[in-house]
């Protein structure tokens, strides 16, 4: 009876220890997202990947763009368009002065000082070393912050339950989400965003993705070509994405 005590006691401590050993290597879900591709190749400061739109080249009507980022992002609806999640959307905007009427895809800018960040209490909004900002579904608590701290709207909420995802763009409900530049597609080796990809083959061209660090990058002949701006420039964000024509 006592030898069989102890041999429970002993199961008891030996399985506890394998518990507590389990627990130990939970990484600390407070701890700043790191910024490392999950590759064989780490981010390098040496890439600054950004987007040209311009919008005179963006048609009326054409929804390649959007269609092509929820495809990329398993980003389904629920019917819902005050809740629905939107990565990227195309906004019309006019010249109260000239009347001019401008189409313009909006998404998140990937700003270098990006408020995003600077309010999220858990650091769930981080800015990776080559430029792209993004946010680590884990730490996210879903306060929202982010959202009212970003002066373009770039950023979602998921408020429902989610049943089908793909395996390259992890949701979940609770947690806040925008547009990353198709990190995946990027750190997997492919140089272009879905949108831009959809944008050129519907022949518009009107958005062009690249490193500026490459003097031959699409980004930055499509910069040469036209002068571009920045949205709210005043706020002095520095954002990757520019427009031209606007």
């Amino acid at each position: 009876m006592s030898t069989d005590i102890k041999l429970t006691r002993r199961g008891f401590i030996v399985k506890s220890i394998s518990v507590l050993s389990t627990v130990y290597f939970i990484p600390d879900l407070f701890a700043p997202a790191q910024a490392a591709k999950p590759l064989h190749e780490e981010v390098k400061s040496d890439t600054k990947w950004a987007m040209s739109i311009d919008v005179d080249k963006c048609a009326s009507g054409c929804t390649a763009c959007v269609d092509a980022c929820v495809e990329e992002n398993g980003l389904y609806g629920f019917d819902r368009p005050e809740t629905d999640s939107q990565w990227i959307r195309k906004l019309t905007i006019k010249d109260i002065k000239t009347d001019k009427v401008k189409v313009v895809p909006m998404l998140c800018q990937h700003c270098e000082n990006p408020p995003c960040c600077d309010v999220c209490p858990t650091g769930a909004s981080f800015r990776r070393v080559d430029g792209i900002v993004m946010v680590n579904q884990h730490t996210c608590i879903g306060c929202r912050y982010c959202m009212m701290a970003c002066p373009f709207k770039a950023r979602s909420f998921v408020h429902e339950n989610l049943t089908e995802q793909v395996t390259t763009a992890p949701r979940g409900k609770g947690c806040v989400e925008s547009c990353n530049f198709c990190v995946n597609r990027i750190d997997h080796g492919i140089p272009t965003t879905a949108c831009e990809e959809a944008c050129m083959k519907e022949g518009h061209k009107a958005i062009s993705f690249g490193d500026l660090s490459d003097p031959n990058s699409r980004v930055n002949k499509a910069l040469k070509i036209k002068q571009n701006r920045r949205l709210r420039a005043d706020l002095s964000l520095k954002q990757r994405v520019t427009y031209s024509n606007i």
